[in-house]
């Protein structure tokens, strides 16, 4: 069953990620849909959940307030997207895109510098800029983040603190990629890290979970889609190749 909330005091997508995680935490909630232009959140649950139950999830935080929305149920089998507008890919992951687009260009201009083109140098750059690009708009707003992240991450679930400790471990794999510093060992970190990652990924893709993805930090909206699968696997696959081609 799904119903519908009113939640005021939500200003920004760190709100919604907070927000999104108090409730998320909750036994028997199953899923939390947030509409923050709305102020709406649509929440499933595999057997009712009072709301004073999650009205008490949001106590810590006076400035959020949560009330029943009137025709706050929802049949499982409806479509909740029915009058949402309909975004194309390229509109909804324009900014992942741009930002995969701008790192595969420069990697590729540094790779190609010399007689021919280097491949290792290319996927070493490629590596550096995407973890230094990825982490830098993490630290834009780490709480949010790792709100965000606690939400699907299946070690920052149990542990938030890891939210924190995963954004500084991309900004130091992007650093150490760049300097070219002990490549067995950053990709072998590269390649555990990741592979750590992709696995609450996965859950959350394969369970059609509506929720934020991450990997932007919470600057922008994106949600968790099969793209967000491909930007781990990318990076997995690559430390793997590295590693074969350093050993």
């Amino acid at each position: 069953m799904t119903h519908t909330y009113n939640i005021t005091g939500m200003t920004c997508t760190g709100c919604q990620a907070k927000v999104h995680s108090l409730l998320s935490k909750i036994p028997h909630i199953t899923n939390v849909d947030i509409d923050l232009a709305n102020g709406k959140a649509d929440v499933s649950m595999d057997q009712h959940v009072a709301t004073d139950d999650l009205k008490a999830a949001l106590a810590p935080y006076p400035k959020y307030s949560l009330s029943e929305a009137s025709h706050q149920y929802i049949p499982a089998s409806a479509d909740l997207t029915a009058d949402e507008p309909t975004r194309g890919f390229i509109e909804t992951y324009k900014p992942v895109l741009l930002v995969f687009g701008y790192i595969a260009v420069v990697s590729a201009l540094i790779s190609a510098s010399g007689t021919s083109f280097n491949w290792m140098l290319a996927m070493r750059s490629f590596m550096g800029g995407f973890f230094l690009v990825f982490s830098f708009f993490k630290l834009l707003n780490l709480d949010a983040f790792a709100d965000s992240y606690s939400s699907y991450d299946v070690i920052a679930k149990k542990f938030r603190a890891w939210g924190f400790i995963y954004a500084f471990i991309e900004l130091a794999l992007g650093i150490a990629f760049v300097v070219n510093f002990n490549p067995f060992a950053t990709n072998l970190v590269t390649l555990v890290v990741m592979g750590i990652s992709i696995i609450g990924v996965l859950q959350s893709v394969l369970n059609k979970r509506k929720i934020q993805c991450a990997c932007l930090g919470t600057v922008f909206n994106l949600p968790m889609s099969t793209l967000t699968i491909i930007e781990d696997a990318l990076m997995i696959a690559m430390s793997i190749v590295m590693l074969i081609m350093i050993g």
